[in-house]
């Protein structure tokens, strides 16, 4: 069993709380504006990371992740993409990569949108975990976390840190 902790849009900024949530985790899954590379250097201290860059990332993040990222933790594959859209409402860029091979989980961040949805069509579970930062127009800081064992997610939880 592999514990995720999903966050996105943290925009330069972490703190305490997020950082306890990723020492109770197994992996980080980042979805992109990092927004420096302080946050990237305290979550790698903490956990495995994995993740994308975003739109207001530098080249220097860009050098270190991916614009899409594939991978499989246990036997579950995942996509993520920082600007994806959600099901019915995809990018290009999210359209083209399903066509290719639809995988099991789809991740977006960007619009600092909580969204946990499944995508009958494409036969996926679809998640936004909202934004960690303070940046933005959300009203309250979210991210998720969740479990996977084997082939299952399970567990899936919202976590609200607070108003921006």
């Amino acid at each position: 069993m592999t514990k995720i902790l999903l966050l996105s849009d943290s925009h330069s900024y972490i703190d305490d709380r997020i950082l306890e949530y990723a020492r109770n985790a197994d992996e980080i899954w980042h979805c992109g504006d990092f927004g420096s590379l302080e946050v990237i250097g305290k979550l790698e201290k903490i956990k495995p990371l994995k993740g994308v860059y975003g739109n207001i990332d530098n080249d220097k993040i860009r050098l270190i992740f991916p614009e899409v990222n594939r991978f499989t933790c246990e036997k579950v594959e995942v996509l993520m993409i920082h600007i994806g859209g959600y099901p019915g409402k995809y990018s290009p860029l999210a359209k083209k990569e399903l066509a290719e091979k639809a995988p099991k989980i789809f991740i977006a961040g960007h619009s600092h949108i909580l969204k946990v949805m499944f995508d009958e069509r494409n036969n996926l579970l679809h998640l936004n975990p909202g934004a960690c930062g303070k940046s933005g127009w959300h009203k309250m800081r979210t991210m998720l976390r969740f479990e996977i064992e084997g082939q299952e997610i399970k567990n899936l939880e919202v976590i609200e840190l607070g108003p921006r």
